[in-house]
């Protein structure tokens, strides 16, 4: 998958100055928070390569992963923004503003923010459903009287794709040429997840594809404290 922004492993100058002002409004007593979603509505480098480390933006050139840029920006703030705070939204998704959802369109601009909620939809609620769907798979077994736990992750990949998850990444795979390991790193498996919510667009019908991100999105509610713990978990090897 290839991003159609602009690739960067170093700054460009308008980057350049968008950290310098990041930097220069939370100095001059802008929240950090509202001075972060500007300058994610400015970035123009679709990934970036900084001590060894990909850091890549976009999925498909629609789906932004704000959360990373975020990590990668406020790693550069020299310690403006409080390590508690810092730590909060990174680590436990705790917002330290609440800004409504037409002022995140207005931080960000109209197609940054269509590409956030991509990113939101299709990542986020796309990996919370397995995770309803495997609370709903547990529920069951311990109502039947199963009371040793054991993983559930293919059954609930059947239930909402119609195959196992291997399947399902062996598939993907194939369409996009990715090289067939046993392991998988975070950037592929996020876009696996975005390719999982497309293919579950076109293969499930209205009614369907409604209630389930409705179930996943209750789900989010509900566990919105550990969902950053968990949100890469899975039956397939992660790794860093």
């Amino acid at each position: 998958m290839k991003s159609t922004q602009t690739t960067s492993t170093q700054l460009t100058s308008p980057d350049e100055e968008a950290l310098s002002e990041l930097k220069q409004a939370i100095r001059s007593g802008v929240h950090w928070y509202e001075a972060l979603l500007k300058t994610l509505g400015k970035w123009q480098a679709s990934e970036e390569t900084i001590e060894g480390r990909c850091y890549r933006y976009f999925i498909e050139g629609e789906a932004f992963d704000w959360m990373l840029l975020s990590e990668r920006l406020l790693e550069s703030l020299d310690r403006l923004v409080p390590e508690d705070e810092s730590a909060a939204f990174l680590l436990h998704d705790i917002l330290p503003l609440d800004i409504k959802s037409e002022n995140m369109r207005e931080h960000l601009g109209a197609k940054r923010y269509k590409q956030y909620l991509n990113f939101y939809y299709g990542v986020t609620v796309e990996r919370a459903l397995v995770m309803a769907v495997q609370n709903e798979i547990r529920k069951e077994r311990t109502v039947a009287g199963y009371v040793k736990e054991q993983d559930n992750t293919d059954e609930a990949f059947r239930r909402i794709y119609g195959d196992t998850e291997t399947e399902m990444l062996s598939q993907f795979r194939r369409i996009y040429r990715h090289r067939a390991t046993k392991s998988i790193n975070l950037t592929e498996y996020k876009e696996f997840t975005y390719w999982l919510f497309k293919y579950r667009m076109n293969h499930s019908d209205r009614a369907r594809v409604a209630s389930d991100t409705k179930k996943a999105i209750n789900w989010l509610n509900r566990n919105r404290a550990s969902h950053a713990a968990t949100r890469v978990k899975s039956k397939t090897i992660i790794d860093a």
